[in-house]
């Protein structure tokens, strides 16, 4: 048995594929209980005699999804201010007030990077882990502003 926090990756009618976002172990379950790829997942799962190569889950704790969405709005100024501390391509962890994470990514292409955070699965994978239910994406002049807030 596994319990965990897992990603679900893709699912149809009759399966569904996991990822644990702790320990990126995969898992294929034998039957989908209607999750949809993109849905977090808190549950337990163990592997089905007699192979054990295909998963059930035994239990769900929590099951939501995680919106990653742009952010109309520019990067605010405490992300600008670290991001000209920095060279292009580096990246600091901050953590927001109350609860979350900012991530301040400085690049050439600030549009570019912001489109390739919002379609990584690891932008959601973090969040999850974390246990936050939405990521906010600021992007411009060079800046990317990678925001992991609660509801």
């Amino acid at each position: 048995m596994k319990s965990s926090t897992f990603l679900v990756t893709a699912a149809d009618d009759e399966t569904a594929t996991l990822r644990d976002v702790v320990d990126q172990q995969v898992v294929t379950l034998s039957e989908n209980p209607g999750l949809a790829a993109d849905e977090v997942i808190e549950a337990t799962v163990e592997p089905e005699p007699p192979l054990e190569v295909a998963y059930q889950i035994v239990e769900i704790e929590r099951q939501w999804e995680i919106p990653v969405e742009r952010s109309p709005e520019s990067p605010t100024t405490l992300a600008r201010d670290i991001a000209a501390e920095q060279a292009d391509g580096e990246i600091t962890t901050r953590e927001r007030a109350g609860e979350g994470e900012v991530h301040v990514l400085t690049v050439p292409d600030a549009e570019a990077a912001a489109d390739d955070v919002l379609d990584d699965d690891a932008t959601r994978e973090r969040a999850a882990r974390l246990g936050l239910d939405r990521v906010s994406v600021r992007a411009g002049d060079g800046v990317v502003s990678v925001r992991y807030l609660p509801n």
